[in-house]
């Protein structure tokens, strides 16, 4: 794994998931499709959060050896309990991108990390502080399609009684 190659791409990321958030109204921002899916705010709200006390947290653990107790996380909970949809756009934005800038500051930071380092994990399947940093990467790209997918729906809806189907196939 080439550690500098996944910064650049976190690096990127971040400016993307920001233009994700550009110019839209308050009213989209909290908008969701469906009852049961994520608005653009409770992405943004997951991501801050999936930064600070997850992935950041679990390479950490990894390569200081997992010897501390695995830290339990909730981020489907986290939606609700801790009202993602009530907040503002702009401030979980900032949250987001200054979670993500301090990650990468501390990556930036580590010498010869040992990404082989192997771990049983609480729920059996065995991982690594590499498998923690790819899946890092990967989330990103994972959020930065469901932003995509809410801005193509929120088209679709407002501009009912018209389709967006001439545009090709979704």
């Amino acid at each position: 794994m080439e550690l500098t190659a996944f910064l650049d791409q976190m690096t990127h990321h971040a400016r993307a998931i920001e233009q994700m958030t550009q110019g839209i109204s308050q009213t989209q921002a909290h908008w969701k499709p469906q009852s049961d899916d994520w608005s653009i705010v409770e992405v943004i709200c997951h991501l801050a959060d999936e930064e600070r006390e997850d992935f950041r947290t679990r390479v950490r653990w990894a390569l200081d050896g997992g010897t501390d107790p695995f830290h339990q996380i909730d981020p489907q909970g986290w939606v609700t309990s801790r009202g993602y949809n009530q907040r503002d756009l702009s401030t979980s934005v900032a949250d987001y991108l200054a979670e993500r800038e301090t990650s990468l500051a501390w990556l930036r930071g580590l010498h010869a990390p040992d990404w082989t380092q192997a771990y049983t994990m609480p729920w059996g399947s065995i991982r690594s502080a590499g498998d923690f940093m790819t899946a890092w990467v990967a989330h990103d790209l994972l959020h930065l399609r469901q932003l995509v997918e809410l801005h193509y729906a929120w088209v679709a809806a407002q501009a009912q009684p018209y389709s967006p189907e001439y545009a090709g196939e979704w």
